[in-house]
């Protein structure tokens, strides 16, 4: 009786939760590759046109959040522990914030140009969203450890380029922009950006936390 309940409701539970962490996962992707048109567009009404639909699909990561903390509410069995799911979906969500943000303070400020790194920090983020996604999707079979933790390295890979890029365009910045207001306008986007990849860390790390309790 008991293994035919542990049948039923189990993968009830991965049916309900997975495909929520996918769906989050996809709309972080969909909002790097907005964000990387938006960064190599000159039309200025195709890039505010981009900002709003990156804004979209902000909500979208919102309400995605916010069912499954729902769902944890009313679900007895789940995939794993709740503060963990809480806190992967809640670091899934911190990536398209950031993505967010970055795409915001560019509308905001009406920057007309971009630099070669704010360019290369958009690639990276994308390719980060892209490793991540299919992070989020290997863990529907925890026990392969070995292809979670490749692309825990890739995340982390691909972090630690980014923070390469950005200190080198930061230092490029205070010795050759003369403007004041343009600098800190560039420094602020370029640190939003580099915070995106921090936060495909993050993910990672939540990940390895689960990986440690369920492995």
């Amino acid at each position: 009786m008991f293994s035919a309940l542990v049948k039923f409701f189990t993968p009830k539970g991965k049916m309900l939760f997975f495909p929520l962490f996918d769906h989050a996962a996809q709309n972080v992707v969909a909002m790097a590759e907005l964000l990387k048109k938006a960064l190599n567009d000159t039309t200025s009404i195709n890039t505010k046109d981009l900002y709003h639909r990156i804004d979209r699909l902000e909500n979208i990561g919102d309400d995605i959040t916010h069912h499954i903390n729902i769902e944890l509410s009313k679900n007895f069995i789940t995939p794993f522990n709740r503060e963990d799911i809480h806190a992967l979906i809640s670091s899934i969500d911190d990536v398209a914030d950031y993505i967010h943000e970055s795409a915001n303070r560019m509308f905001l400020y009406d920057l007309q140009e971009f630099t070669k790194p704010m360019q290369v920090l958009a690639d990276l983020i994308l390719q980060g969203g892209l490793e991540m996604q299919i992070l989020i999707n290997e863990l529907k079979d925890i026990k392969n450890t070995e292809k979670i933790a490749q692309y825990c390295d890739l995340i982390y890979a691909t972090e630690t380029k980014a923070d390469h890029v950005y200190n080198k365009a930061v230092a490029d910045l205070f010795e050759k922009e003369k403007d004041p207001i343009k600098m800190i306008k560039y420094q602020e986007i370029l640190l939003g950006l580099e915070t995106a990849t921090d936060m495909c860390k993050d993910v990672v790390k939540v990940v390895e936390s689960i990986m440690i309790k369920n492995g």
